[in-house]
C-alpha cells in the first residue's frame, strides 16, 4: 500500500532529493511550501504522514489536529525533536520517527568554519579585496594550535567537532553527562562544566535542546567565561539566552560570536526577507556587531548529508508502513 506524505516546510532541494526516491519506498508525497501550525494543519485531511522540519510547530495542539485529520505518523527529517510533544503523539498513538544521524561531519565542518571565519576575519577581507584595499590592520587572529577549545556535547556532531580540533593541535575537552569512550582512548578528556567554562578559549555547543540546557548560555555562565571567548552554536537557538550574549559582546567578554541558529529563528530562518523590513530588534541589535558571523541554519546543508536525511526518513515511512518501527529511530509508535 502506498502510504500519501504531507510534506511540510518544504523547499525545491528537499522536492529534488525525495521525490526520485520515492518510487523505491511505496510512498506518494506532496511537497508543501508553507510550515505546519495552527492555520495549515488541516490540510492534513489527505495524508497518512507528514514530514516535518525543525521550525514546524507540532505542539498538542496541532497533534491533536492531525489525529482527527487520520494522520498515524510524523516523520521528522531532522535529528532534534524539542519542536514536538511527545506525550501528545504518545496519547494520539501517533508514531513519531527522526533522523539521528546524517553526517555529523557536515554540521561539525560548518562549526569550523565559523570559527576560522571569525578568527582570521576571513568574511571582512573578502569585501575589503574586492574593494581593492589591501590594508590588514584590523585583521590579525590568532593561531588555533595550542589553544584550549570547549566542546559542551559530545554526540556524534560534538565528537566529530573534537577530533577535527584536535587534529588542529588544539587542547580539546569536553563536557557530557555521557562521556564517548571513543574521545577518551583518543585521548581527548571530559572536565566539569565550569572548568570548560573558565579555561577555553574556544567554546562550541552540540547538545540537544531540552529543559535541563534551555539557555544553558546565560549572564551566569558567561560570566565564568574568559574574556574574550569564542562562542560557536550550531545546535539549537534556545541552548543562549541572547540577550545574555549580547551582553556579553559590549563588555567584551565574548570576542566572537557564530551563530549557525538563533532562538526566535522560525519567524526568519529558510525564507528571503531581503525586500522586508526585519522587525526583530534582537536579531537585528546582533547582526550590528563586527565580531558576530550568524548563519541561517545551513550547517547540515550538504549533498552528503541530504541524502542521508531524505534515505533515513523513507525507510522510516516504508517501515512504519509495514509495521516494523526501528526503535533506534521512532521516538514513539
Amino acid at each position: 500500500m502506498t502510504i500519501r506524505v504531507g510534506v511540510f516546510s518544504a523547499k525545491s532541494y528537499d522536492e529534488s532529493i525525495f521525490a526520485p526516491m520515492s518510487e523505491h519506498y511505496d510512498v506518494s508525497f506532496r511537497f508543501l511550501p508553507m510550515a505546519l501550525d495552527a492555520q495549515t494543519a488541516h490540510l492534513c485531511s489527505d495524508y497518512d504522514a507528514v514530514c516535518v522540519f525543525v521550525n514546524d510547530d507540532i505542539s498538542r495542539p496541532i497533534i491533536d489536529a492531525l489525529h482527527q485529520c487520520g494522520v498515524r505518523h510524523i516523520a521528522l527529517r531532522c535529528a532534534g525533536f524539542n519542536n514536538i510533544d511527545l506525550q501528545a503523539a504518545k496519547d494520539h498513538g501517533i508514531a513519531v520517527s527522526r533522523v539521528p544521524a546524517y553526517g555529523p561531519e557536515a554540521v561539525a565542518e560548518h562549526a569550523i568554519a565559523l570559527m576560522l571565519t571569525l578568527n582570521r576575519k576571513i568574511h571582512k577581507a573578502y569585501n575589503r579585496v574586492k574593494e581593492g584595499n589591501f590594508e590588514l590592520s584590523g585583521l590579525m587572529g590568532f593561531t588555533l594550535h595550542n589553544k584550549t577549545a570547549g566542546i559542551i556535547g559530545t554526540g556524534r556532531i560534538g565528537a566529530a567537532t573534537a577530533r577535527i580540533l584536535s587534529g588542529f593541535g588544539c587542547k580539546v575537552m569536553c563536557y557530557d553527562p555521557y562521556p564517548d569512550d571513543e574521545l577518551i582512548q583518543a585521548g581527548i578528556g571530559y572536565v566539569p562544566l565550569d572548568t570548560l567554562l573558565e579555561t577555553s578559549h574556544i567554546i562550541s555547543l552540540h547538545c540537544p535542546l531540552s529543559e535541563d540546557t534551555y539557555h544553558l548560555i546565560n549572564h551566569d555562565t558567561i560570566a565564568q567565561m574568559r574574556d574574550g571567548v569564542m562562542l560557536i552554536n550550531t545546535s539549537r537557538g534556545g541552548l543562549i539566552d541572547t540577550s545574555a550574549v549580547i551582553q556579553g559582546l559590549k563588555s567584551r567578554k565574548i570576542g566572537y560570536l557564530g551563530l549557525d541558529v538563533y532562538e526566535m529563528e522560525s519567524e526568519l530562518f529558510f525564507k528571503d526577507h531581503s525586500e522586508q523590513i526585519i522587525d526583530d530588534d534582537v536579531f537585528e541589535r546582533l547582526a550590528t556587531f563586527h565580531n558576530v558571523i550568524i548563519t541561517g541554519h545551513q550547517g547540515f546543508f550538504t549533498q552528503e548529508a541530504l541524502s542521508q536525511i531524505a534515505t533515513t526518513t523513507l525507510e522510516n515511512l516504508r517501515d512504519f508502513n509495514k509495521g516494523k518501527p526501528d526503535p533506534s529511530r521512532f521516538l514513539s509508535g
